[in-house]
C-alpha cells in the first residue's frame, strides 16, 4: 500500500495493518491491529515470575528479557494475525515514558522494521495509549471523556476532548497506586505483583477492619497521595518508629487488612474520578491501566451516584495491563492523521502530558 509522509493515501484506511511494540517496563508485547479497532493479535510476555523475588521490577533483568522475547514475540503476532511483515502499513512503538533501557529495545526493533520494510514509524506516548485502551473496546465511544489511568507506575486522571490527546487534570503526588498496593502486599507477606495479590487476599476479609486514611488531599485538587496510606499500614505492623519486627499475620488478619488497604486505594480513587466527573458533566467516564482491573474498583465506579449515570468504558482486562493492541491502535490513529517519527526517534522517561 503507497505511503506518503506517513499518510495512508490509497486504499482504505480501515484495511491498513499497523504493528504494535510495547516494552517499556516489565511487559514485553507486540500486536497486529486492522484499521486502528480490529485486534488480529495481542501477544504478551510477562516477567512477573522474573522479578517476583526482588519484590519489584529490576530494570536490567527487565531490559535482557525484552532482548530475549522480543523477536519471537513479533514472530508470533504475525502469525496469529495470519500477515506477513511486508502487508503492514506502519510500525507504532512506546517511546515513553517508561524505563529507558526497556523503551531502548522496542525502539530498535521498530526502527529496524519500519527501515527494512518503508513503512512509517511512529512513537506512540504508553499514557496515552491507555487512554486509547478505551476507544480500542468500545469503537462507539466519543469524547468528551474523562479517563482514570492507574498502574504500578502512573495514577492521573485525563480530560479528552479529542480522541488521541488527553489533557492532564491531575496526578498522584508521591506512590503510584499499583506501587502502594505492591508496597503493602510485601508488608503483608502477600508476594509481588501486589495489585492481583491484594485483591485475592482481600476475598471474605473485612474492608473496615482498620481505620486508613484516604489521600484526597484538598477537595479542590484533583491530585491524589498514596503515602500516608502506605505509611499507616506500616506503623500499624511495626509500631510508630518501626520499632518491632513484622507481625505473624493469621488468615484472618491479613484478609482483613488486604480488604482495608485494598479500600482504602480503591475509594481514593473512585473519589478523585467522581471530582473531575463533576467538572466534566457532558463527558462519559473510563479507566485504564493495570489496576482498573481491580474488580473493587470497577464495583465503586459503577455503584457511585455520580458516575453511574454516565458512560462507563471498562476495557476488557487484556487492554487494562501494558500492551501492544492499544499501541497499535492509537498508532493507527496518528499516523492517519499526517503524524511520523524519523528514525532519531528517542526514549524519554516522562509522558509528555506530565512535563
Amino acid at each position: 500500500m503507497p505511503k506518503e509522509n506517513g499518510i495512508f493515501i490509497q486504499g482504505n484506511p480501515e484495511d491498513v495493518l499497523v504493528l504494535g511494540i510495547e516494552s517499556s517496563c516489565d511487559e514485553t508485547a507486540v500486536a497486529v491491529v486492522r484499521g486502528g479497532k480490529e485486534i488480529l493479535s495481542n501477544e504478551i510476555f510477562s516477567q512477573a515470575s522474573l522479578h517476583a523475588e526482588h519484590g519489584g521490577v529490576v530494570p536490567e533483568l527487565a531490559g535482557r528479557s525484552h532482548l530475549e522475547r522480543i523477536l519471537p514475540l513479533v514472530q508470533r503476532a504475525l502469525e496469529k494475525a495470519g500477515v506477513e511483515k511486508e502487508e503492514l502499513g506502519g510500525i507504532a512503538v512506546t517511546n515513553r515514558p517508561g524505563l529507558i533501557g526497556c523503551l531502548l529495545v522496542g525502539l530498535s526493533v521498530a526502527k529496524t522494521l519500519a527501515l527494512s520494510l518503508g513503512i512509517p514509524l511512529i512513537g506512540v506516548d504508553h499514557i496515552q495509549a491507555h487512554i486509547h485502551a478505551s476507544f480500542l473496546a468500545d469503537p462507539g465511544l466519543k469524547p468528551p471523556l474523562v479517563v482514570l489511568v492507574a498502574s504500578g507506575g502512573h495514577t492521573s486522571l485525563y480530560s479528552v476532548e479529542r480522541e488521541g490527546e488527553g489533557v492532564l487534570l491531575g496526578q498522584t503526588r508521591d506512590d503510584a497506586a499499583g506501587e502502594a498496593l505492591d508496597k503493602a502486599a510485601a508488608m503483608l507477606g502477600l508476594g509481588y505483583p501486589g495489585g492481583p495479590a491484594i485483591e485475592k487476599a482481600a476475598q471474605g476479609g473485612d474492608p473496615s477492619a482498620l481505620a486508613l486514611p484516604r489521600g484526597t488531599l484538598d477537595k479542590k485538587s484533583l491530585d491524589l497521595s498514596f503515602s500516608g496510606l502506605k505509611t499507616s499500614l506500616l506503623y500499624h505492623l511495626r509500631g510508630p518508629g518501626i520499632q518491632r519486627p513484622f507481625p505473624e499475620l493469621s488468615g484472618e488478619e491479613q484478609r482483613d487488612l488486604a480488604a482495608s488497604f485494598q479500600e482504602a486505594v480503591m475509594d481514593t480513587l473512585c473519589t478523585k474520578l467522581e471530582r473531575a466527573a463533576l467538572l466534566h458533566p457532558e463527558a462519559a467516564i473510563s479507566v485504564g491501566g493495570g489496576v482498573a482491573a481491580n474488580k473493587r474498583l470497577r464495583e465503586k465506579i459503577a455503584q457511585s451516584k455520580i458516575l453511574r449515570g454516565r458512560r462507563l468504558a471498562f476495557p476488557p482486562l487484556a487492554l487494562c495491563g501494558d500492551n501492544a493492541a492499544m499501541i497499535a491502535g492509537l498508532g493507527h490513529l496518528l499516523l492517519s492523521r499526517g503524524e511520523r517519527s524519523d528514525l532519531g526517534l528517542e526514549a524519554r522517561a516522562r509522558s509528555r502530558a506530565q512535563i
